[in-house]
């Protein structure tokens, strides 16, 4: 794969702080926002970490198609945000951005602001619903990931990241329902490990099952061999992935 499939600042990102303490809480606070907001299916929507002097929280964005969509979305989350969003996450403070526009108090919109810019340019984030997301579950091939969602490339922990041709397409991917590809330089990024025979497996483990379970500490699944590679093209300048914050 040569391009992303998403360009930096094209889509409009809300970002929204409800000071959701862990990634468990988060994820659910997504699946509860995609449903009484009513947002499409082309939707991408991550966590991010928030970690300042004020607030340490995870926030969370969506990325929207288009202006109109997102206007239509500002709209509704005053109320939806509001009681809804405090019996899920027990009443803490929100806030919410769009632009230049807020609603909330200061330290949470600050927190949304973060996230939002991070999504926004693509450096940062982990998708939780994304295009085909929902196809992931079971066992399938790297191909799969590649093709069929909005996942741009993977990378095997310990390797440089690749696009769809260093690594073998037909190796499989034991996707246990839960997949979490992250915002890495502008491509939606997979992290995976090797796992049991020959196979490989997403870095982030669900604990103990996927959403909503709590997804506070991924582990990495029992350490195999690593698959064999295609050969590469040139690498140079290109470093090892660091493992997710997340």
């Amino acid at each position: 794969m040569t391009a992303p499939h998403h360009a930096p600042g094209v889509q409009p990102v809300i970002g929204v702080d409800a000071g959701t303490a862990s990634l468990r809480q988060a994820d659910h606070l997504i699946h509860h926002l995609m449903d009484r907001l009513g947002l499409p299916p082309v939707t991408i929507a991550c966590t991010h970490l928030i970690r300042t002097d004020e607030r340490r929280c995870v926030a969370i964005t969506f990325a929207l198609p288009d202006a109109e969509v997102a206007e239509a979305v500002w709209e509704r989350l005053a109320d939806v945000l509001g009681p809804d969003a405090g019996a899920v996450l027990g009443g803490r403070e929100q806030g919410a951005v769009l632009g230049g526009r807020e609603q909330g108090p200061v330290q949470a919109t600050r927190g949304a602001t973060l996230a939002a810019e991070e999504h926004a340019q693509q450096r940062g984030g982990r998708a939780v619903v994304y295009p085909a997301a929902e196809r992931l579950t079971g066992t399938v091939t790297v191909a799969d990931l590649l093709t069929l969602t909005a996942i741009d490339q993977v990378s095997v922990v310990g390797t440089p990241p690749t696009g769809d041709h260093e690594l073998d397409p037909a190796i499989l991917v034991l996707t246990r329902d839960h997949v979490r590809p992250e915002w890495r330089g502008g491509r939606l990024t997979l992290s995976l490990v090797p796992a049991v025979g020959g196979t490989l497996a997403p870095f982030e483990v669900p604990n103990p099952t996927p959403c909503c379970a709590d997804h506070t500490s991924p582990a990495r699944p029992p350490r195999a061999a690593l698959p064999a590679l295609a050969p590469p093209r040139s690498l140079a300048g290109e470093s090892s992935p660091t493992p997710s914050p997340y």
